[in-house]
């Protein structure tokens, strides 16, 4: 049940990023919190199998600060990669 928790707090750091990075425009509104509520819930649950319990604060805080780093990763990437393919592109079509 602990879990939820965990993965609502880790979409809403993933909102929060996703409308604090650029490009936001150029990548879907919930890859970013997709990504990271999806990390939490490996990394939770393998916290949980290795012996880490709900009341053991690390495993809060190493869930939240992954989530938002891999929600952070990927919304850097996403944005400058389509940010440059879309550039490229209308440099081909003669746009620019």
């Amino acid at each position: 049940m602990y879990i939820l928790l965990a993965l609502i707090a880790s979409a809403v750091c993933g909102v929060a990023i996703h409308y604090a990075l650029p490009h936001r425009d150029l990548r879907g509104v919930a890859v970013v919190p997709a990504t990271s509520t999806a990390a939490a819930a490996v990394l939770y649950a393998g916290l949980t199998w290795a012996g880490l319990g709900e009341a053991n604060v690390w495993q809060w805080v190493l869930t939240i600060v992954a989530s938002a780093v891999v929600g952070l990763a990927i919304g850097a990437v996403l944005g400058r990669t389509r940010a440059a393919r879309d550039a490229a592109e209308r440099a081909a079509a003669g746009l620019v």
